[in-house]
């Protein structure tokens, strides 16, 4: 098993696991995880969350962000200064649309959550910019 420095599994679910995880997933969300979709801007409902807790990964739960770590940027997605914990996120080079981003995706499903750019606040100058469909919001979770 392999354990993130937060103490979560971050063993991959097979196949089999993953098709039931989705399964109560409506189609766009699924499109956005497993096709790399993203959602219109200012549309997604954990953009107007403000309440204190936790974001995880809408598909297998494992804690991605804190909600102290969010912070408004105008783009109309969620964003967050730094993730959980930084093994929970995978990154991956983005070259889509004539382009050079980073990806992020779970650590544990591989899911797509969005991206990562260098234009955030201080003090790491880091904005986790998410799809709202990608996250699931815990509250009084910390």
């Amino acid at each position: 098993m392999r354990v993130s420095s937060a103490g979560y599994d971050l063993a991959p679910p097979d196949q089999e696991k993953l098709r039931e995880l989705a399964g109560h997933l409506p189609a766009a969300v699924r499109h956005i995880l497993f096709d790399h979709g993203t959602e219109p801007p200012f549309c997604g409902g954990s953009l107007y969350e403000h309440g204190t807790g936790t974001y995880s990964c809408i598909l297998c739960d494992l804690p991605l962000f804190h909600s102290s770590a969010k912070f408004e940027s105008g783009t109309g997605w969620p964003s967050f200064r730094e993730p959980y914990a930084h093994d929970h996120l995978r990154e991956v080079v983005d070259t889509s649309y004539g382009m050079i981003r980073t990806e992020i995706r779970c650590a544990r499903c591989d899911s797509h959550l969005g991206h990562v750019f260098p234009d955030g606040p201080p003090p790491g100058g880091l904005r986790y910019c998410l799809n709202s469909a990608a996250l699931q919001f815990h509250p009084g979770q910390m």
